[in-house]
């Protein structure tokens, strides 16, 4: 038997098991949100969801979130990505451990610590006091704010771990290279090390901006239900309302945002590799 026939046999098991328990259910979900009882298919059920002021509020409301929390990732996540590839390999294990470990950490529970820090006796308000920048503890729970601050905690690991191993790859005579030849820092990263870890940076900037769209618990517990986002609002149709229409739709939004940011940050790859 060749070893083309050996590797399908070896994977079919498993493409069977995705197909029949994943692609296909999610597959009818979607369909779902298109269909119109009595009246086949249409767009109606969106332009009735869109239609409502609180349902538009949410939706930009999570898609600015994620914008910003993917932004701030990536503008954190370059620099530490960039030391820890050049940390020692003796070292380089317990680096890695570092970025790894909060993800071993429940969301539950890195999301009630945001609460105990946030809260109105909680060290973020004492420290606004004791520096004179607050005479009363402030509202810091239940905005966007915290919201944006849990879920940048919660999400940042996925872009680090990302750069990391894009970073790992990069040649390091490329960038002295490019030092030797007159360029300085700022250049160097534009022109050598962004255009050749830029396959890191979509895969980072797809996590964490998926992660941010179908977050529920740092969402629900950090903004309440005075900041509703997509996946808490989801949580209220299907749960209170029982509005499975409606939860269908929410869950295309959520699918389709997903794969235009995925083909946006792919594009603008793409394009800078032309140039």
């Amino acid at each position: 038997m060749q070893k083309k026939h050996v590797g399908i046999l070896l994977v079919t098991p498993a493409l069977v098991f995705t197909v029949a328990c994943f692609l296909l259910p999610v597959l009818a979900l979607l369909l779902e949100a298109f269909h119109i009882d009595g009246s086949g298919w249409g767009l109606q059920r969106f332009v009735q969801f869109f239609g409502e002021e609180l349902n538009r509020q949410v939706f930009l409301r999570t898609l600015r979130i994620a914008a910003l929390v993917t932004l701030s990732a990536v503008l954190l996540g370059y620099p530490a990505a960039q030391a820890a590839a050049k940390v020692a390999p003796r070292y380089r294990g317990l680096m890695l451990g570092m970025m790894i470990l909060p993800l071993m950490v429940s969301p539950i529970a890195r999301t009630y610590a945001w609460i105990v820090l946030l809260g109105r006796n909680g060290a973020v308000n004492s420290a606004l006091q004791a520096l004179g920048l607050s005479d009363e503890p402030q509202r810091l729970l239940f905005s966007e704010l915290a919201v944006y601050v849990g879920l940048l905690q919660l999400l940042l690991p996925l872009m680090l771990m990302s750069l990391v191993g894009a970073l790992e790859n990069l040649p390091r005579d490329v960038t002295h290279a490019a030092a030797t030849l007159g360029a300085n820092a700022w250049q160097t990263f534009c022109k050598v090390t962004l255009p050749l870890t830029q396959e890191g940076l979509i895969v980072g900037g797809t996590l964490v901006f998926t992660g941010c769209v179908t977050a529920y618990v740092t969402p629900a517990l950090l903004g309440g239900p005075k900041v509703l986002m997509l996946e808490t609002l989801l949580y209220q149709k299907v749960s209170v309302e029982s509005d499975f229409g409606s939860a269908n739709v929410i869950a295309v939004i959520l699918v389709v945002m997903t794969l235009m940011v995925n083909a946006g940050l792919k594009r603008i790859s793409s394009s800078r590799s032309k140039i």
